[in-house]
């Protein structure tokens, strides 16, 4: 039986469903996001200073809102940070995703904001039509949608900031619903339909997420394929391999739909300080911990937020599942109705819990030695909201054989009396007897991996200990808690098989006790600040650095760190000046917070010099290097040869903060009156030694295609200042006096290809110079640079992604018309 269009079966509770179903789940999954996310109504931010949005997430993404704002297109270089990186090709964050328009038009912290709510709202209802289309009935498919968009890996992304996992956990219901429609019934439009979501995954932009999405993807159509759907009926194989070639193209069409995003990424991974892939350790940090499962259940186990002392370092999520929805879960193991549909889905949660559990188990060898970009990725856990996705699958299952008067109450009793032992051990004190030590030995472990010295690891297993003690009061009251709700749960189960419950009623109170069961939980990660304009405002350090005509950078470094707010966007979330918050000023810093950083530049900064071992980016000759003339600290410093600028004064976070002129010059560009070439480890060994006069040789790549040789003696100084206008991937220099022939003017701005000069008008080569910046050899008479950034792959890119987006539009116009003709024909 090969029809061109089929649907499931009618459920036989589809009779229960009302009167505009769509409209009445969509307002039940409102109200539901809306009980995580009313103050956004009243203007607030949805960001906390645990989240990567505090620190980076709204300078990445401010930059781009105000460059679009003004008319001039997605910028191509981030000069703020990192002595520059590529804006596009080093990734911050979703750049060309539909949010980036939404942001244009409401701003950005609130577009920010609203991206949070309209995903976690678009999982539930995604996942409700998903299990609709698959044959559920009305409620068991709300339960199901429920389950998932409250449940801790979707609902808790607001904490730490995850946006790009959010919309990928989003999407997948979406993708697997038009993979039912394609495959299963043979609507053409689908196709067009699924590569357009496949391009939006590729754009949000989250590689790890996006490989667990198609592998999901790619295994549910072969499960449609190859196999009888929910009425028993399997297509022949000429129209299943036929169909898949349709999948493969849509998914095909759809990664080329985000190649304005990833061509660029292609040409910087060798840039990049992952290039080459990192070794078995790195993949699996930030593994999923044995010790964690039991928060499935018990969410205060290893503690929520600052009560945490699990083995993470950080732990700013939640993996509740509800011990309301583990229980449906549960009842749709056995019987014989949709057992297919179970058991994929029963083992897609269990390959995806293994794969999280990372190196907690040997299953993740094989998946690193097979699964390509494994070696790219690290924070294997991640995978957990296609587990949630599972369990949420599970729970409709289980509703669906619940309605049927399929669940015993021997079952029933059995989690009845789970929670109760719990609930009774917390209470005398055994559970928190039991995470005390297993946080001594999760953090002895830990601290031996990291090779802490035996003080250092001393006072973490301490800390992990006392945090454990600390969280008694709240074990046993979450215990209590889950106890209640598998309760009532329970309760009202047993009053609708004896008949004391009606159907419609039953179903709105099972959704509430499901609601509120995981609501009590997630409700605690999403945490709201003040707008950005209180965030991030301004200071008269901030001011002063402001109204500089000549660019240079700031070194960001708390002196005496226990006087910092903590945290601070400013001085970041450690020592080191790693927060972004002068990027929203337009201000450039030393340091940051990326990740993504070119690799070249970071191996510099981060290089021990002297005897003290310090890195590179404390020393003079970096600040020489970097064009790094202001200090912005947070104490005075006594007897220092440092012009204090500004200060004390508050900044935003309400830290206390100095501004100092830092010694030297530190021009943003110079001219040498010769070149020379070197290897990276003599260039990069160069710039760092005190001894070095970057004012008399100018030291190029061996790849540069230029003739230089090594002079008998180094010459004297030229003599020749410049002066400089720099902003977002444009600069213009002008020397004081013509360049003599074989001088080269060296900019203090990262190298990377897309670079392009012209010397007064006339195009020159651009080259790197002493180790990571830029230099452009300069003809005899030369007295004006301009140098402007381009990325030769974005524009490659762009091309590709618009005739591929146009190729699913046809795709999916041109499946609309053929499937409208085949229903009248």
């Amino acid at each position: 039986m090969t029809p061109q269009t089929r649907s499931a079966a009618p459920s036989a509770n589809s009779a229960d469903a009302p009167r505009f179903a769509a409209l009445w789940v969509a307002l039940a999954y409102a109200i539901a996001t809306l009980l995580l996310a009313y103050p956004a109504l009243s203007g607030q931010f949805l960001v906390n200073p645990r989240s990567d949005q505090y620190i980076a997430g709204f300078a990445f993404r401010d930059f781009a809102t105000k460059a679009l704002q003004a008319g001039q297109g997605v910028p191509n270089w981030n000069p703020y940070m990192f002595g520059g990186l590529p804006y596009v090709a080093a990734m911050h964050g979703d750049i060309f995703y539909p949010t980036a328009l939404l942001r244009m038009l409401v701003g950005t912290d609130v577009g920010m904001t609203w991206g949070f709510i309209l995903h976690t709202f678009a999982a539930g209802l995604f996942t409700y039509l998903f299990l609709r289309a698959w044959g559920l009935g009305f409620w068991p498919s709300l339960v199901g949608g429920l389950a998932y968009l409250l449940g801790g890996p979707i609902a808790s992304y607001a904490s730490p900031g995850h946006d790009g996992k959010l919309f990928l956990g989003a999407l997948l219901p979406l993708a697997l619903l038009l993979l039912l429609r394609g495959v299963r019934d043979g609507r053409n439009w689908a196709w067009g339909a699924f590569a357009i979501v496949v391009g939006l995954g590729v754009l949000s932009p989250h590689p790890q997420l996006l490989q667990y999405f198609l592998l999901t993807s790619g295994a549910f159509a072969l499960f449609l394929a190859l196999g009888p759907d929910a009425n028993g009926t399997k297509l022949d194989r000429r129209t299943a391999m036929r169909r898949l070639g349709y999948a493969t193209a849509a998914v095909l069409v759809g990664m080329a739909i985000g190649a304005v995003q990833f061509a660029p990424v292609r040409e910087y991974v060798a840039w990049s300080p992952r290039a080459g892939g990192r070794d078995y350790g790195f993949a699996t940090n930030f593994s999923f911990p044995i010790v964690e499962l039991f928060n499935m259940y018990l969410p205060q186990w290893t503690g929520i937020l600052d009560r945490y002392w699990g083995p993470n370092s950080i732990h700013f999520h939640s993996e509740y599942l509800g011990g309301s929805v583990l229980l449906l879960a549960g009842a749709a193991f056995g019987g014989d109705a949709d057992r297919r549909f179970r058991r994929f889905w029963i083992g897609t949660g269990i390959v995806a819990l293994l794969w999280a559990l990372g190196g907690n188990t040997p299953f993740f060898h094989l998946i690193y030695a097979l699964v390509p970009g494994t070696k790219f990725f690290q924070a294997p856990s991640t995978i957990i909201y296609l587990f949630a996705f599972a369990v949420s699958v599970l729970a409709a299952l289980g509703t669906e054989k619940l309605l049927a008067g399929g669940i015993s109450r021997r079952y029933l009793y059995g989690w009845l009396g789970f929670g109760l032992v719990v609930a009774l051990a917390a209470s005398a004190g055994f559970l928190t007897s039991l995470a005390e030590s297993s946080a001594v030995r999760s953090w002895t472990t830990r601290t031996a991996e990291l090779g802490m010295d035996a003080g250092s690891a001393q006072r973490y297993i301490d800390r992990a200990a006392s945090s454990a003690n600390t969280n008694a009061a709240d074990l046993i009251t979450g215990a209590w808690r889950s106890l209640l709700f598998v309760a009532v749960l329970a309760g009202l189960i047993i009053a609708y098989t004896r008949g004391a419950i009606a159907r419609r009623v039953f179903g709105v109170a099972l959704l509430a006790a499901v609601a509120l069961d995981l609501w009590s939980v997630e409700r605690l990660y999403w945490l709201f600040s003040a707008p950005a304009r209180v965030l991030y405002a301004t200071d008269p350090a901030i001011d002063y650095l402001k109204r500089q005509t000549e660019p240079g950078r700031v070194l960001v470094h708390a002196v005496d760190p226990a006087g910092v707010a903590r945290p601070d966007p400013y001085f970041g979330t450690d020592d080191e000046g790693r927060g972004t918050g002068l990027m929203v000023h337009g201000i450039r810093s030393v340091t940051g917070y990326h990740g993504n950083q070119l690799a070249r530049y970071q191996e510099l900064a981060d290089r021990p010099v002297g005897q003290a071992q310090a890195p590179a980016y404390m020393t003079p000759a970096f600040w020489r290097h970097e064009n790094t003339r202001w200090l912005y600290t947070n104490a005075p410093l006594p007897d220092s040869a440092l012009k204090r600028l500004v200060g004390p004064v508050r900044n935003s976070a309400g830290s206390t903060v100095y501004l100092y002129q830092l010694p030297g010059d530190n021009p943003y560009a110079w001219v040498a009156p010769a070149i020379t070439k070197a290897p990276d480890s003599d260039a990069g060994a160069a710039v760092l030694d005190p001894r070095f006069d970057p004012l008399r040789i100018a030291v190029f790549d061996t790849s540069a295609a230029i003739a230089a040789k090594p002079p008998a003696t180094l010459p004297e100084r030229l003599g020749i200042s410049t002066s400089s206008r720099a902003s977002a991937g444009r600069a213009t220099i002008t020397l004081s006096a013509p360049a003599p022939a074989g001088a080269a003017l060296v900019v203090s701005e990262n190298y990377f290809p897309g670079w392009r000069a012209t010397v007064d008008g006339k195009e020159a080569p651009v080259y790197r110079a002493d180790f990571n910046l830029i230099g452009v050899p300069l003809p005899s008479g030369a007295r004006a640079v301009e140098l402007a950034f381009h990325d030769p792959a974005l524009s490659t890119g762009k091309r590709i992604s618009l005739v591929a987006l146009l190729l699913a539009v046809l795709a999916l116009g041109a499946g609309i018309v053929t499937d409208r003709r085949t229903r009248l024909g």
